[in-house]
């Protein structure tokens, strides 16, 4: 979690964090970005526990591109389309649009946050323990949705679900206690010979 608000600068927002090394989006230094604003258009995050705004679920996606500037009704009800369609939840909301986004399923509701994080057209998705809260089939959804995304945008995914990681990443990172233990292609993460012996113990349920 401290990793994905380093990453998008709303660590910035505990005035007490310490902040140390290097990480870099778009190979600019994330601590040199002068327009924090700018940085974050690029950077969509979801939380654990679905976010949603007290509007329709119609408003929660068009919420960022209208701040943005976007008023055209025809470019945001287009806009909300392909965003729910991208997190596979157009087919179960299209025809009621105009409902509190508060009054969808647990698993619907995740779902209507990636579609809001998807809204202003990111170039990196941070998602952390974006399953923590919901059953193992609208998991399993979301997980697709996220196969299909990976395509076109980068995604950076926090998960304590050594399979999940195992299923979903190109590269993985293993961090314990802050610190990072090991980062490399699933293949060799996942492999009887990574690079670390801690990494190795780890995945097999040795500890943690």
């Amino acid at each position: 979690t401290s990793l994905l608000r380093c990453i998008n600068r709303t660590i910035d927002f505990s005035p007490d964090a310490h902040v140390s090394g290097e990480l870099k989006v778009d190979g600019k230094e994330v601590r040199q970005v002068k327009n924090v604003y700018e940085l974050r258009r690029k950077i969509g995050m979801v939380a654990p526990l679905p976010v949603g705004l007290p509007l329709s679920i119609r408003d929660n996606v068009a919420f960022a591109p209208r701040c943005a500037g976007m008023t055209r009704k025809s470019d945001l009800d287009g806009l909300v389309e392909k965003c729910l369609r991208q997190a596979a939840l157009w087919d179960e909301v299209n025809d009621r649009l105009d409902t509190l986004g508060t009054r969808l399923s647990g698993g619907q509701q995740q779902r209507l946050t990636i579609a809001r994080a998807l809204s202003h057209q990111p170039e990196v998705l941070c998602l952390d323990e974006f399953s923590i809260a919901i059953d193992p089939v609208t998991t399993m959804r979301i997980e697709d949705v996220l196969k299909e995304l990976r395509k076109d945008i980068t995604i950076i995914l926090v998960t304590n679900l050594v399979q999940q990681a195992r299923r979903l990443a190109d590269r993985t990172m293993f961090l314990w206690n802050g610190d990072i233990v090991e980062m490399n292609t699933n293949d060799v993460i996942f492999s009887d010979n990574p690079a670390n012996r801690k990494t190795y113990e780890y995945v097999n349920g040795l500890f943690g």
